[in-house]
């Protein structure tokens, strides 16, 4: 039997193809770690149905895992992963990067209907943006731009 905190620490280092400063640890992607007769399983929720870096994260997570040993990747989708499962380091990683990360809770999933949140620039720190487009660079993120510093930047949004 491995370490689950050794297991961890190997986790750490996927990172989204994406989003390549958040780890799949940082994004909450990684469900459970356990193991059954010298095998790991790895329980990873998709960020939503249909993900396309899916793939090369599954890919990613049996490669870190390959020197403990066999490894077995199982998609989970219930619970469906939400942004409120993202680490706060994984968010300042986010806000670091030039992404505003995702504002209040997603488990309230009236917010797919309610008016666009208040997003901080995460270049200049304003308060002062606007939502440009509802997509930004993939699905996940929103476009906005900055009143201050007119710089446009993308935002996570709560799912």
């Amino acid at each position: 039997m491995v370490d689950n905190e050794a297991l961890e620490r190997a986790l750490e280092s996927v990172m989204d193809p994406e989003v390549p400063v958040l780890s799949v640890m940082d994004l909450g992607l990684v469900r459970a770690i356990y193991q059954v007769k010298e095998v790991i399983h790895v329980d990873v929720a998709p960020t939503y149905t249909g993900c396309p870096a899916m793939d090369v994260i599954h890919e990613r997570i049996k490669a870190s895992l390959e020197p403990f040993g066999e490894t077995i990747i199982h998609s989970v989708i219930d619970p469906p992963w939400t942004t409120d499962w993202m680490t706060e380091a994984g968010k300042k990683k986010l806000e670091a990067y030039g992404i505003a990360p995702p504002v209040g809770k997603a488990s309230d999933k009236r917010t797919l209907w309610a008016p666009s949140p208040n997003v901080r620039c995460p270049r200049c720190k304003s308060e002062r943006t606007d939502l440009v487009s509802l997509f930004g660079s993939t699905a996940c993120k929103s476009l906005y731009q900055c009143q201050d510093c007119n710089e446009p930047f993308d935002y996570f949004k709560c799912f």
